[in-house]
């Protein structure tokens, strides 16, 4: 294993594999123990890998992938400021109302909600979005909130999953693999519908004891405004139509020749503008102030220095070294090398965070081009990778972010969400989950 010519000499004259290894290891450790931001952990790492001499910085700054950066960071925005008209409360009131605020009913459409909205803007902003108005509902129906906030971890990890913007580990894949919006609605929504509907199933046998309530407490749940949810009617219109056009863009990337992050960064440039238009410059430096700090700076943070991290591995060798040990575990067998990745990464992902786990996973699945016959043939790893990884995280309490922004919320709230419990039942659909994506795979591409 050798590291890449643009690399220092290795202080101490290590191994540049062993030094990369090493130091992956131990920000990965650190990561899960939860002890300190994992944002300051995958800076540090990248500084030290670069300070130890495995690569130069001309060489760390090649293995930042910003198209994923400015992606994220351009959704981030549209979404941060949408948020501010109160959009995203009116379709969950108006969700619950469309079944006469029977429990039952309403757990679905909240759900089959925040699979959609995850699917269109990401699952960590969806929760936060969606869960405060669901503690409200639950508390007007005088029912349990437990079932429907943990079937909107669920749907938040299976929605994302449906398209290009939807999760990180999607948006990583599609940048790194050049594939458009297009790809992943084709290829992996219609496996997420039934994914969705297989997992509705077990709601009744499960908690349809704690789905009852009054007449009178359904009465009031309908009396709900969901107009009065609106706060800002002018600032909604100017989101839809930039959402609608941003969409488009991705839609139309292919054709377009544009980047996703170009169209992401223009849309948010341009509901910046149209949000801000009018007011006088000490205004508009407060809002975009606002605007910009709202924004998930620790997450993108955590990508520039997993990035490097694993470029790291990459160049020095590491990441083709772990694709041959795979290769020889599934004897260079395309079939079973595809279901491998499919199940292993989405146990894995139940217990570590996917981020870097499918950082890690992208070049070693390249690496693989040779073996399998070019890059074209490769198409099935990345929707197992995909599937895997989004997936997997519905199987604990620390599978996704997502997960625990709903348990941080449900325990303000008074409803904690407990690691042994939603193991208990959330691990079990988790491979329901994925056993129909082994089925799904096996039909259409294998």
């Amino acid at each position: 294993m050798h590291s890449e010519p643009g690399a220092a000499h290795v202080i101490f004259g290590w191994s540049p594999a062993i030094v990369a290894s090493v130091l992956f290891g131990l920000v990965y450790a650190l990561i899960i123990a939860e002890k300190i931001n994992r944002a300051i952990l995958a800076l540090l790492g990248a500084g030290l890998l670069i300070i130890c001499g495995v690569i130069n910085q001309e060489a760390a700054v090649r293995g930042i992938d910003f198209n994923t950066i400015g992606l994220l960071m351009g959704m981030m925005l549209i979404v941060n400021i949408t948020a501010k008209c109160g959009i995203f409360q009116y379709i969950a009131i108006w969700a619950a109302k469309r079944v006469n605020a029977e429990p039952m009913g309403v757990l679905i459409m909240l759900s089959i909600v925040t699979a959609f909205l995850s699917a269109m803007l990401d699952n960590v902003t969806t929760v936060l979005l969606v869960v405060p108005v669901t503690l409200v509902i639950t508390e007007e129906l005088k029912v349990k909130p437990y079932p429907y906030l943990v079937y909107e971890i669920l749907f938040s990890n299976i929605g994302g999953t449906a398209t290009l913007i939807g999760d990180p580990p999607n948006i990583m894949i599609g940048s790194a693999v050049g594939l458009t919006f297009n790809d992943f609605v084709v290829n992996l929504t219609p496996v997420v519908l039934v994914v969705m509907a297989a997992t509705l199933v077990p709601v009744y046998f499960i908690w349809r004891k704690d789905l009852v309530t009054s007449p009178e407490a359904r009465k009031r749940v309908m009396n709900f405004s969901e107009r009065e949810a609106i706060t800002n009617p002018r600032l909604m219109k100017q989101a839809l139509a930039v959402i609608a056009c941003v969409i488009t863009g991705f839609v139309t990337a292919r054709f377009i020749h544009l980047e996703p992050a170009t169209i992401a960064i223009f849309g948010a440039a341009a509901l910046l503008l149209l949000d801000n238009f009018g007011y006088d410059a000490e205004h508009q430096s407060k809002n975009v102030h606002h605007a910009f700090a709202e924004v998930e700076w620790i997450t993108l943070m955590f990508f520039v220095g997993l990035f490097i991290l694993v470029h790291g591995l990459e160049s020095s060798g590491v990441i083709r070294a772990m694709a041959e040990k795979l290769l020889a575990a599934t004897a260079g067998d395309r079939n079973i090398t595809v279901l491998a990745i499919l199940w292993g990464s989405a146990i894995l992902s139940a217990f570590i965070d996917n981020i870097p786990f499918v950082a890690t996973m992208i070049p070693m699945i390249k690496s693989m081009a040779p073996t399998f016959g070019g890059e074209q043939a490769l198409m099935p790893f990345w929707w197992a990778l995909s599937l895997g990884a989004c997936l997997g995280g519905n199987g604990t309490l620390i599978g996704a972010s997502a997960n625990l922004v709903v348990a941080g919320l449900a325990e303000r709230a008074g409803h904690p969400i407990r690691f042994v419990p939603y193991m208990k039942s959330c691990f079990l659909l988790m491979l329901l989950s994925v056993a129909v994506c082994h089925v799904y795979m096996v039909i259409r591409y294998l």
